[in-house]
Parts: structure tokens; C-alpha cells; sequence
């Protein structure tokens, strides 16, 4: 089976628009998102219909719990609040509802697959997972991590493979599980990728040969990054999706 992971579409439909055809271009069995489909871009409704219709097994992302009034966001800076804000007054009833509901985890035991959008341990707390003393701090509990542990929060492109003797940085477009490893695999970001590459940044999972690889698309950043500025959001929302940061 290859499966489609992606992340932190951040109300960037056409980002998601893009990633969804390079995907049908790819044979891709299922789809599953990771959460943060609002937040920062001027599209979140769209978002959630589209991601609603195509993907079958969706998890809640911070920003996401926020709207969905299952998170205190007062502490979040004055310009993410006023997005938050700004996307409960857009949102559809029917994806209001749809948040709501979603879920902080999901596992797959058949390929013995977990989704979360941080730290797949403590997936409530959102906690970030980008750098190896993190992983570090996790190898005595890697025993209760699956094999492949998928997940977004970052907007970076960050995977560690670790057991309960040591934690190490993977590196590369496209990678093979070892044997004796479990894996955090962090996706990349569809709407706001933070790792120097402007493009829209998601994952494809093949269970059979167990092999991640990252996929990159170009999108009209200009029309995104337009469409914040008409929308009277923080203009930094729209500038640094020209850089990728």
C-alpha cells in the first residue's frame, strides 16, 4: 500500500490543490492528514472540504483544537490569535462539527503505523519533536513507539530512528526502515514549509517495502500569499511563504 501523509495545510488551498494532483499522478492507495489544516492562510474552509472528501483518516492539529474551542490559545502571539480568530468566523457548521471530532492519534497495527501531529507519546500535549536530544529523551519509551511514526507540527522535514541503545538523525529525499529502529517521520509542511524550500512539502509511505520518501510540488505561491494580504491577516503570513521559513 503507499499512502499519501501530509501536514499543516494552514488554510493554503493552493498548496493543497497541487500536492493532491502530483499525488494522483502516484497511485496512491490512502491519504491521511496530520492536522493543522487552518491557521495563517485565507482558505481554511476550502481546506477542510477538500481534505473531508479525500483523505481517510485525518488527525487534529493544534491550531485546528484551537478553533474547534478544545484548546486555550490566549498565550499564542497577537497575530496567530487574530488568525484563529478569523478562521472560526469561516468555517462551515459542517466543519466545525468535523473538527470537533477529530482525533489526537491514530494507529494502524496492520502496518504497525502511528499518526499524530507531535509527539506521537503525548500527542495532546503537542509537543514538537525536531531535534535528536529530544529523540534522545524518548529511547527509554521507544519500546511503546510503532515502527513508523508519522508526524507534522514542525513545518520542517526532521526524522530520527531510535531504539533503547541509541537515537540517530535520518537524512535524505527517500529512506528505508532498518531492522531494530522504530521511526519519527516527520512529513514536511503542505501550506507553510519552514525548511529553505518554498515548495509545498508532503510524504509518500510505501507499507510493502517500508519506505518513506518526501514529496516536493510547486504551487502559485504569488496567488496564496495574495489572497493573505486580501484578507487583512499578518502580512508575514504571506511574505515568508516566498522563502520557505
Amino acid at each position: 500500500m503507499r499512502i499519501g501523509i501530509f501536514s499543516d495545510v494552514h488554510g493554503n488551498l493552493d498548496a493543497l490543490t497541487k500536492v493532491f494532483e502530483a499525488y494522483e499522478a502516484l497511485s496512491i492507495d490512502r491519504y491521511v492528514c496530520l492536522g493543522d489544516i487552518v491557521g495563517y492562510g485565507a482558505e481554511p474552509d476550502e481546506c477542510c472540504t477538500l481534505i473531508r472528501e479525500r483523505a481517510e483518516i485525518t488527525i487534529l492539529g493544534n491550531h485546528d483544537a484551537a478553533v474547534a474551542g478544545r484548546m486555550d490559545y490566549s498565550y499564542y502571539y497577537d497575530a496567530a490569535r487574530h488568525a484563529l480568530d478569523w478562521c472560526k468566523e469561516r468555517l462551515s457548521e459542517e466543519n466545525m462539527a468535523w473538527l470537533k471530532a477529530l482525533p489526537y492519534r491514530v494507529d494502524d497495527p496492520e502496518h504497525d503505523i502511528v499518526y499524530s501531529h507531535g509527539n506521537p507519546l503525548n500527542p495532546e500535549a503537542y509537543e514538537y519533536v525536531f531535534a535528536l536530544e529530544q529523540v534522545r529523551e524518548m529511547q527509554e519509551d521507544a519500546p511503546k513507539l510503532a515502527r513508523a511514526n508519522f508526524i507534522g507540527h514542525s513545518h520542517l522535514t526532521k526524522c530520527f530512528a531510535l531504539n533503547t541503545q541509541e537515537a540517530i538523525d535520518v537524512v535524505g529525499q527517500r529512506f528505508g526502515l532498518r531492522k531494530g529502529y522504530r521511526y519519527i517521520i516527520t512529513v514536511g509542511s503542505v501550506g507553510q514549509p519552514r525548511d529553505y524550500d518554498n515548495r509545498a512539502c508532503a510524504g509518500i509511505y510505501d507499507t510493502d517495502t517500508e519506505t518513506f520518501e518526501y514529496l516536493r510540488v510547486e504551487y502559485d505561491i504569488e496567488s496564496a500569499a495574495r489572497k493573505i494580504f486580501d484578507a487583512e491577516l499578518a502580512l508575514n503570513f504571506g511574505k515568508r511563504l516566498f522563502l520557505g521559513i
